[in-house]
């Protein structure tokens, strides 16, 4: 019998994504003036007030202050109406020394004992339902919100746009998992004023019909525009007026949106958060080479879908063991127990050969803060810091590594495909 499964987004000026992106901004900071730091930075936004609170060992000095505001305005809160503003909100630090306690657990004399930086398990997953092997529900919910907040910043139409705003797609699946058709879209965006409540209703949902679901179509495959015939349902504003919003409407902390951040709900998740935390966290780093052993097994015609999990002991480079899970797509004749047995082989899960393989210790951070850590474009971009000051600084990285189809030759070599 057909099934429906829903995901959800949240746009860059929701305020846990606010919370989310000044603490990678600071991750990206200090690595880039220092790469070995340590840091564990979580950050809450509220009425005109941001606080940011964490564990910090580094050699690099940061105006934590210019920082955060650098973010706030770039996200787009730079009118007093919203009462929270770039220039005006207050920004107080309670950052502090890591403690030598967990920083010990870490640090070996061979780097390649180095110990995770703490317990816990962590779960990677792709797809075949979309070209970068996301699950549809989600890629669609970021989609949505990333072209609303390019709508937003033209200024040409939806001029009432402000920056809060919250996505959800239902797709109806068959009987063997197959995307069928779009049923239902939610988006809630802030906006300004209207005089009439129900002339703003009105005119944001033809909007959002009209303006913003076209936009998005034309950047999908075919396939997947089919989609979108039919009678969809659309919620848009459901609770009516959303003048008020932001870290005025809601306060935002750093972690809170970790299903939006991976995969919508589909697969599994260990329970860490990503932002606010450097590379030496398995959280984060263990999270990213997972989907990529997932995307790379996928790729490869291993099988249509793949979990797979990696667990830790805090201060162990080893890991206490790795699951796989194909659901039965598995497209080689082996037990998923012994596909994850070869996987071991192929790929190295100590944390410090996870943060080599992918160049954590540069910044690359900020990227990942909204819209979603996985299934983005791996990239080499020129990134500048402190601009026009006397340490500025610029960096090439790799954006989204873990996103690279490298291991593939590899995994059908191991696999015989």
């Amino acid at each position: 019998m057909p099934y429906l499964f829903t995901s959800e987004s949240v746009s860059e000026g929701h305020p846990d994504k606010v919370a989310d992106q000044i603490s990678d901004a600071l991750i990206d900071s200090f690595l880039a003036y220092d790469p070995n730091s340590k840091v564990a930075c979580e950050t809450l936004v509220t009425t005109g007030q941001v606080v940011l609170a964490g564990e910090v060992k580094s050699q690099a000095y940061l105006d934590v202050q210019d920082i955060a505001r650098d973010v706030i305005k770039k996200i787009g809160y730079t009118k007093s109406e919203y009462m929270f503003e770039a220039n005006s909100c207050g920004v107080f630090s309670a950052i502090h020394e890591q403690s030598p306690d967990i920083n010990q657990g870490v640090e070996r004399k061979k780097k390649e004992d180095q110990g995770a930086g703490d317990q816990g398990m962590m779960f990677g997953y792709a797809t075949t339902e979309t070209d970068n092997f996301m699950p549809l529900p989600l890629e669609l919910a970021h989609l949505l919100l990333r072209e609303l907040a390019a709508i937003r910043k033209e200024g040409k139409t939806m001029t009432y746009l402000r920056p809060d705003a919250k996505s959800q797609v239902t797709i109806e699946y068959s009987d063997d998992n197959k995307p069928q058709r779009i049923d239902t879209i939610v988006i809630s965006t802030q906006h300004d004023d209207f005089a009439k409540d129900n002339v703003m209703l009105a005119k944001i949902k033809d909007d959002v019909i009209n303006i913003l679901v076209p936009r998005i179509m034309k950047k999908l495959p075919k396939r997947i525009q089919k989609l979108f015939a039919g009678d969809i349902t659309y919620h848009v504003n459901p609770t009516g007026k959303f003048v008020i919003g932001g870290p005025h409407g809601d306060t935002g902390l750093t972690g809170r949106k970790i299903i939006v951040d991976t995969y919508g709900g589909k697969g599994a998740h260990g329970g860490g958060a990503f932002s606010g935390k450097d590379p030496s966290k398995v959280d984060r780093s263990a999270a990213y080479a997972t989907r990529h052993i997932a995307k790379n097994l996928v790729a490869a015609g291993v099988a249509e879908e793949v979990l797979v999990q990696v667990a830790y002991a805090i201060g162990v480079a080893k890991p206490v063991g790795l699951y796989l899970n194909t659901y039965g797509t598995a497209k080689v004749k082996l037990t998923d127990g012994e596909i994850a047995k070869k996987v071991e082989k192929i790929f190295d899960m100590r944390p410090y050969f996870i943060e080599e393989r992918f160049k954590l210790r540069t910044p690359i951070y900020s990227e990942t803060a909204a819209y979603g850590h996985m299934g983005r474009e791996h990239k080499v971009v020129e990134k500048i810091f402190n601009k026009g000051k006397k340490n500025e600084k610029k960096i090439k990285v790799e954006l989204f590594p873990w996103e690279k189809l490298d291991y593939v030759d590899a995994v059908k070599k191991a696999f015989k495909i």
